[in-house]
């Protein structure tokens, strides 16, 4: 009982810039439990995942440890035939051998029963981690994943995810394995041999202690091993996404050098959690080696005669039975030993997902409403979210996420549903901050924001995300179930067919990763498009009509009257016309509201 209690305290049981391609996002919040989940420990977490798959995971123990406590039978049965040929003389007996078929298929089906539900409770939580992790991604907010690498992202829900199947699907059983099937098998063998018993008993507790010593290293290694993993998938990522503009300045040489030296690290890194893995399983070999010879010399002496521990000579079938009991007895440590580099790995697993997707503290909220506390101005943020579609802001201060400073500070306005304001000023005066605020991605410093409902927004940003595919594809990222004639009558809204009916396939002409393939404008267009199609009640726009020749401005703006009627706009321009359209201007960053510039007059 000692060292059930030992291996129980030992191995407690367990039971991607896509947002910012989006029009509008809604200020996810991280749930109640994966919030309290968060603050757990790496082992604790592991534990908490495993709870929509634990009944799986219970029965696949079930499974196992009752094909090891087979063992007893089937190597009874091994003895009692033994027994019967040669030290009996006697004919072989059916019975022994009817009774090894029967252990042997039980022990098969049991085994394939195990094995296939541990791999569906592993796929189970495999998926739940993957939803957690992009749910907390989506609340961290576009901010924050801007300033992420984006390789390094899915790393996170590639291999750090897959980290947790040799855990769940293999340490998790060998533990609960270890912790029934050796009891057994020890009062099995104590019941015909006590000296035997007695024998394995003592050199048990040396396979455990041997493998943790050897086991501190293991998690650091994986841990390392996995940041390796990390750099190396950002690195790459990052080189094939600038692999245009590394040919053209002629880095490709010491680019080409620098994915050796990452993808050098790795082996190194991965070789020495090999070299782990490999030392605990030679720890586990040679200790239970040394106790299986320690029990044949015991019963080779006592059958020649040298050595009388018990008084009585053990009969060749209690013989045969220990031996045949004895390597099985150390076979789940062994197992155990072999998954134990799993259980590191999980564990660095989930502690790098925790740690990357950790807000530090101190640090301003990214689109769950956390406002930071220090400065000056700092106090209570209070956004309230609202049915209708006006906006109010009053005494709002506001700081680029990353930045030192507030760029706009005590700033009030107000617009009723329906209304159109345009923000004015020079570059860099607080335009792009404030539309990231009244989307709902930029938590205020201090002062209280009225927003609409964050599903009736609809952002169209300074440089939006195309990715890779067609011009409908894009498209659809807001409205994946729009029709072909929805798709033209955006499209043509934002003046996307005036360009795109030049193109080889029109709306399917495919386009590069970031929107390789088209100009700024253009992407700005298609990005309108995405917001026409959202329907949204509240248009935030920056820079809708940069880099526009003034007849295709003039169109874009005459279909963003037509589509605005009835909705609240906010447009971020330089544009006179546009400042015009909107009827009136704030003007930053010091807040003063205005007229628009009247129209220049023309010559006769």
């Amino acid at each position: 009982m000692r060292w059930r209690r030992w291996v129980a305290a030992r191995f407690p049981t367990d039971p991607i810039p896509i947002a910012s391609a989006l029009l509008s996002l809604p200020n996810v919040a991280v749930p109640t439990a994966e919030a309290s989940a968060a603050a757990l420990s790496p082992q604790q977490r592991l534990q908490a995942l495993a709870a929509p798959a634990q009944r799986r995971l219970r029965m696949a123990a079930l499974c196992v440890c009752a094909a090891g406590a087979l063992l007893v039978p089937q190597a009874a049965a091994i003895a009692w035939a033994v027994q019967g040929v040669f030290a009996e003389a006697a004919a072989p007996a059916l019975a022994p051998l009817g009774l090894l078929l029967i252990c042997a298929l039980l022990r098969a089906a049991l085994g394939w029963l195990g094995r296939w539900l541990a791999d569906d409770a592993v796929e189970t939580i495999r998926l739940q981690l993957r939803r957690q992790i992009l749910r907390r991604l989506f609340a961290r907010g576009p901010l924050w994943l801007r300033q992420q690498r984006s390789g390094a992202v899915a790393e996170l829900m590639g291999t750090h995810a897959d980290a947790l199947e040799g855990y769940y699907g293999g340490f998790w059983l060998a533990r609960m394995e270890v912790m029934i099937v050796p009891l057994l098998l020890l009062l099995a063998v104590f019941a015909v041999d006590r000296v035997v018993g007695v024998i394995l008993l003592l050199t048990m507790p040396l396979i455990p202690l041997f493998m943790m010593l050897v086991g501190w290293g293991a998690e650091a290694a994986s841990r390392r091993q996995l940041q390796a993993l990390t750099r190396m998938g950002g690195h790459f990522a990052d080189r094939l996404r600038g692999l245009g503009l590394i040919r053209l300045y002629g880095r490709a040489a010491a680019e080409l050098a620098g994915v050796h030296a990452a993808a050098e690290e790795l082996r190194l890194r991965s070789l020495k959690v090999l070299r782990i893995a490999f030392l605990s399983s030679a720890v586990m070999e040679f200790f239970a080696s040394l106790s299986v010879a320690m029990i044949a010399l015991y019963l080779g002496l006592s059958y020649l005669g040298m050595l009388n521990l018990r008084g009585a000579l053990p009969s060749l079938g209690v013989g045969v039975f220990c031996l045949l009991l004895a390597p099985e007895f150390y076979a789940p440590l062994r197992r155990l030993a072999t998954h134990y580099h799993d259980r590191a790995a999980a564990l660095a697993a989930v502690g790098e997902i925790e740690t990357a997707l950790a807000v530090p503290d101190g640090k301003p909220g990214t689109g769950n409403g956390e406002a930071e506390q220090d400065g000056g101005h700092a106090g209570p943020t209070d956004v309230h979210y609202q049915p209708s579609a006006s906006v109010q802001a009053s005494h709002v201060f506001l700081r680029p996420h990353g930045a030192g400073r507030d760029v706009l500070a005590d700033l009030s306005f107000s617009l009723a549903p329906g209304q159109w304001l345009a923000l004015a000023g020079p570059s860099g005066c607080g335009k792009s901050t404030l539309l990231e605020a009244l989307a709902g991605w930029l938590p205020c410093r201090s002062g209280r924001l009225a927003l609409p409902a964050a599903e009736r927004i609809g952002y169209a940003p300074q440089r939006p995300y195309l990715f890779h595919g067609s011009l409908a594809d894009n498209l659809r990222l807001a409205r994946p179930d729009a029709s072909w004639q929805q798709l033209r009558d955006a499209a043509a809204a934002a003046q996307v067919l005036a360009f795109a009916e030049r193109l080889p396939q029109g709306l399917d002409t495919v386009i590069g990763e970031r929107g390789f393939g088209l100009s700024g404008g253009e992407a700005r267009r298609v990005a309108l498009a995405r917001l026409f199609l959202r329907d949204p009640a509240l248009l935030l726009l920056d820079e809708p009509t940069a880099f526009l020749d003034p007849l295709t401005e003039a169109a874009l703006l005459a279909a963003l009257n037509d589509f605005a009627q009835g909705r609240t706009l906010v447009i971020a321009t330089h544009s006179e016309a546009a400042m015009r359209m909107a009827g009136q201007v704030l003007w930053l960053p010091e807040g003063r509201c205005s007229a628009p510039p009247p129209r220049p007059e023309t010559g006769a």
